[in-house]
């Protein structure tokens, strides 16, 4: 058995020998080596987070040159994320055990919202979310958080950090895409006095900042490709030194990272390092679209009204369920970022005590206006026909929502987002059994 690899494993160094020959300490049995014409071998140790999971090692015909030796060093990075990946996901499939019970619209309606934290909804898709918080808060696993603008990821990093080991240190806030690229390494690991113009003080780095807490790093999709290379080392090793300073620094910070960018996309297309992307998603969150929880929506208008009501300490106004009607039947392209300011709107506009809301389905608030030209659809048009596409495809499969030929399969969207849209639209059943 190979000698250097248990030195490997032991030590964490790497080691490349371009001569087996001249080194016969390597090998038990150099006659096996010379019998199978090995010339070189490259080893290098697979680490995550300081740990040695184990050793990438290779014994090769020809001596081991710098392509092969980066494309080892590589590969050594990508086996350790895996490794750790799949450590934490056997440790997640180990406490998940109770099956997913599929929700469709004939199912009753929760009586209670789901209140955690500042996080709010009775869907199933958020459920599924706050049920894989709590799984992975217990864990030091990074987390990559995707999903549009004004969906919340960052309540969900600090729902996170909350019900971690780690809450009783400091959850440190950076927004990658609004960091000068010339501050990058200042911002992120700090500096010394003098070490560049402006710089008049010693400063500490978020990183260190968040020693034994939680890094959040939103729009992490930001951040320049030639610079993160310096946030994969402190990923990787734990270690940084500062602007200016030669002593190499350690910390021990759990990443919780948030874009609302494809970062698959951004590898594929060169943006975003691949390895990176590895050490940031060890496991992955996506936040759903407002559009996909529509029964959260009447949820949330309460709470935003009752929060804009206490800063205008104004009284709450009345809503009618017809207000509620309209806001459900919204796409809502801003999340829950659009839904709050229509309804701060709404309650500095309210009159006599009724809430009215100003948004694009709600033609009453809106001037009408004529068809568009070239087969342009309105948005009443368009939530129209989308009524009608639903109402057949619902005709189609004798109201069947859910399981193989259902109509949520049909539209191919899940059966808890078909039955939102079906409230949402006020379908009925009599309409797709064809007793209208």
């Amino acid at each position: 058995m190979p000698l250097k690899i248990s030195y490997i494993a032991a030590t964490g160094e790497s080691i490349r020998i371009q001569d087996l020959s001249e080194d016969q300490a390597c090998i038990r049995e150099l006659e096996w080596a010379q019998r199978k014409g090995l010339v070189g071998f490259a080893g290098r140790s697979l680490v995550f987070r300081g740990e040695v999971l184990g050793v990438l090692a290779v014994f090769r015909r020809t001596a081991p040159n710098e392509v092969s030796w980066e494309w080892l060093h590589a590969l050594a990075d990508h086996a350790a994320a895996a490794i750790a990946n799949a450590r934490v996901n056997e440790q997640i499939d180990g406490l998940r055990r109770e099956p997913e019970l599929e929700r469709d619209y004939s199912r009753e309606k929760l009586s209670e919202s789901i209140a955690f934290g500042d996080i709010l909804g009775r869907s199933a898709s958020l459920g599924r979310i706050l049920r894989q918080v709590e799984i992975v808060a217990a864990t030091n696993a990074n987390v990559l958080i995707q999903g549009e603008s004004g969906t919340g990821k960052e309540l969900i990093a600090r729902a996170i950090h909350e019900r971690s080991p780690r809450s009783a240190k400091p959850l440190v806030k950076v927004n990658c895409g609004s960091i000068p690229r010339e501050l990058f390494e200042s911002e992120f690991f700090g500096h010394v006095k003098g070490s560049f113009t402006g710089a008049i003080r010693d400063r500490i780095g978020r990183f260190q900042l968040a020693d034994r807490g939680t890094l959040f790093l939103d729009e992490v999709g930001e951040i320049p490709l030639e610079l993160q290379s310096k946030l994969l080392r402190v990923l990787q090793e734990g270690e940084f030194e500062r602007v200016g300073d030669d002593a190499t620094r350690r910390v021990d910070v759990r990443v919780v990272a948030a874009t609302n960018r494809d970062l698959n996309r951004e590898v594929a297309e060169g943006r975003f390092r691949l390895d990176l992307f590895y050490r940031l998603g060890v496991f992955p969150v996506e936040m759903p679209p407002l559009r996909d929880r529509l029964e959260d929506i009447p949820i949330l208008a309460a709470h935003f009204i009752r929060q804009a009501c206490v800063r205008s300490h104004v009284p709450e106004p009345r809503v009618a369920q017809r207000e509620m009607d309209l806001l459900q039947a919204y796409r809502w392209p801003g999340n829950v970022r659009e839904l709050q300011n229509v309804v701060e709107r709404a309650v500095i506009l309210a009159r006599d005590g009724h809430l009215t809301f100003a948004h694009p389905t709600n033609q009453a608030a809106l001037p009408l206006v004529a068809p568009l030209p070239y087969g342009i659809l309105t948005d009443r048009e368009f939530r129209l026909k989308e009524r009608a596409n639903l109402v057949a495809a619902l005709r189609k499969t004798a109201g069947r929502v859910s399981g193989e030929g259902g109509t949520a399969e049909l539209l191919g969207v899940k059966s808890s987002t078909l039955a939102s849209r079906v409230k949402a639209f006020k379908i009925v059943e009599k309409e797709w059994c064809g007793q209208e």
